[in-house]
């Protein structure tokens, strides 16, 4: 047997396991949480129904590229994170290019808090002086980024740490924010020190990478033109990757089940118009309105489709890419 073939058995022992339960043939709705408890029996009869409902799905992604942002609670919970290599490996052995681009606000700041350097806000946002960026870059790019490579490699893959400055694959300009007034209305400019925003992407050492089946692992820290590090959103980074590469897939792991509407209830599918309504009318407020901006730029920037996902839901990514229901919302044109 060789290792795709065995690959190809591990996605199903996982997906008929209790991993899913039996969601994966009745297929009722997009998956929404944790599977249950129970577990199936593998038999020969269910793993060739799973080996033939995955091949149009394997054939479909093979030799595209998925580029997946990754953070939140996936990234800091052991459990999740040893899956989430193992299905990044699954993934790059069915002849998928993964990239990987990767966040890390909370541990930044924790270590601004035991370094004891205190964080500046302006109208919420936080200003990235001197100090922070290099507390940033280091963290970024050291302890979070080798870890993931480390879990990759662990995981039977090869893997390779990056950050936007290697190869210049993040060309960045000072980011341009502004706040409304409260008293007149009108958008007024915030200067938040050394955040960016991609201006440029090169993608040769990514396609590369790929192509000589390595999976890069990408910290989001850009170069500007004067060569200053700039601390850059991990969602705009991926989405700005993905564009270039015209990724077949832009998969954005977050703590929440997806795009809600005003009950709460998940909205599976969302085109370019439904996504422009929904902010117009307030549905969509707070933090996942940039998170619809990167996945909406994206897929202007030839992307096929953007995914914002629950990224504390077991082995997400598969069931995203092999299912019909996915997990979360799918943004398309």
């Amino acid at each position: 047997m060789d290792l795709r073939t065995f690959l190809l058995l591990l996605l199903c022992s996982r997906l008929c396991q209790g991993l899913l339960g039996p969601r994966v043939f009745a297929r009722p709705q997009r998956a929404l949480g944790a599977a249950g408890t129970e577990s199936e029996v593998i038999t020969p009869a269910v793993t060739g129904e799973v080996l033939a409902r995955s091949l149009p799905y394997i054939q479909r992604y093979a030799g595209e590229y998925v580029v997946v942002k990754y953070g939140g609670h996936a990234m800091v919970d052991p459990s999740l994170a040893k899956q989430f290599a193992t299905d990044m490996v699954l993934l790059q052995a069915m002849g998928i290019k993964v990239v990987i681009v990767h966040g890390g606000g909370p541990q930044i700041k924790n270590m601004l808090t035991r370094l004891d350097i205190e964080s500046h806000y302006v109208e919420g946002l936080r200003v990235t002086d001197a100090a922070t960026m290099e507390v940033a870059e280091m963290v970024l790019c050291g302890s979070i980024n080798k870890g993931i490579v480390a879990s990759i490699q662990q995981a039977g893959g090869v893997s390779v740490g990056l950050s936007g400055k290697d190869g210049s694959i993040l060309r960045t300009r000072k980011a341009e924010k502004s706040v409304i007034d409260p008293q007149s209305g009108r958008p007024i400019p915030v200067d938040l020190g050394l955040v960016g925003e991609p201006e440029r992407v090169d993608i040769s050492l990514i396609t590369k990478l790929c192509d000589q089946g390595v999976i890069p692992v990408i910290a989001p820290i850009g170069m500007d033109a004067k060569g200053n590090s700039n601390n850059v959103n991990a969602d705009t980074a991926a989405g700005a990757i993905a564009g270039a590469l015209e990724a077949k897939r832009l998969l954005l792991l977050t703590d929440v089940a997806g795009v809600l509407d005003k009950s709460m209830k998940l909205l599976p599918k969302l085109s370019l118009s439904d996504v422009a309504a929904l902010v117009e009318d307030g549905t969509i407020t707070g933090g996942m309105v940039p998170k619809l901006q990167t996945a909406t730029d994206a897929v202007r920037n030839r992307v096929d489709a953007a995914i914002i996902m629950d990224g504390r839901v077991q082995h997400s990514a598969l069931l995203e890419l092999f299912t019909d229901e996915g997990v979360g919302t799918i943004i398309s044109q």
